[in-house]
């Protein structure tokens, strides 16, 4: 293993990569500007509890499966673990070994379902529901098609076309070149 000194902090500086994302697939997509000062703070809070970690000798979380063996070409051996870790270290069933886990996809799916009590929305409405929002809400302020069919990772236009469907407004929202 490694130190996290050594190792090329790549994985600090691509927060727009999404990795096996809906239907196993990576992508790349935008992040807001309002976000990265949050997003840095939390990717540094983050490399400290790794940094920690290595030092008490355990350093990173259990990779598993397809997305392990990405992110580990990717980032290095450091891990998502390393960029959402879980709260504790515990006991991985497969090694037997001490590591600190990522933090459960459950935590947010949970969020996102408190949110929508609280805000008493009443249709029903997940994580996935932000994709989709994410995609009417491009199409609404006028992106392309195929902009919006790369961002969500559609292998064909037919499946992003979908969402012009759901828009509030006639077409896509084009205007008139004189105006």
């Amino acid at each position: 293993m490694s130190s996290p000194e050594s190792q090329g902090h790549r994985l600090w500086l691509q927060p727009n990569r999404v990795r096996s994302g809906k239907g196993e697939k990576d992508r790349v997509t935008m992040l807001p500007g309002r976000l990265r000062r949050a997003l840095k703070e939390h990717l540094a809070h983050a490399k400290a509890v790794h940094e920690r970690n290595y030092k008490s000798g355990f350093g990173s979380g259990p990779s598993v499966g397809r997305v392990a063996a990405q992110i580990s070409q990717c980032t290095s051996g450091m891990d998502v673990a390393v960029r959402f870790p879980g709260r504790k270290a515990s006991i991985d069933p497969v090694s037997g070994r001490v590591q600190r886990h990522h933090v459960s996809e459950k935590l947010l799916q949970d969020a996102v379902k408190q949110a929508v009590l609280l805000a008493e929305i009443t249709k029903p409405a997940s994580c996935h529901t932000l994709r989709h929002s994410f995609a009417t809400h491009l199409l609404e302020n006028g992106y392309d098609i195929r902009t919006v069919q790369e961002l969500l990772g559609h292998k064909d236009v037919s499946t992003t076309m979908i969402y012009t469907n759901v828009l509030n407004k006639p077409g896509i929202g084009v205007k008139s070149p004189l105006d």
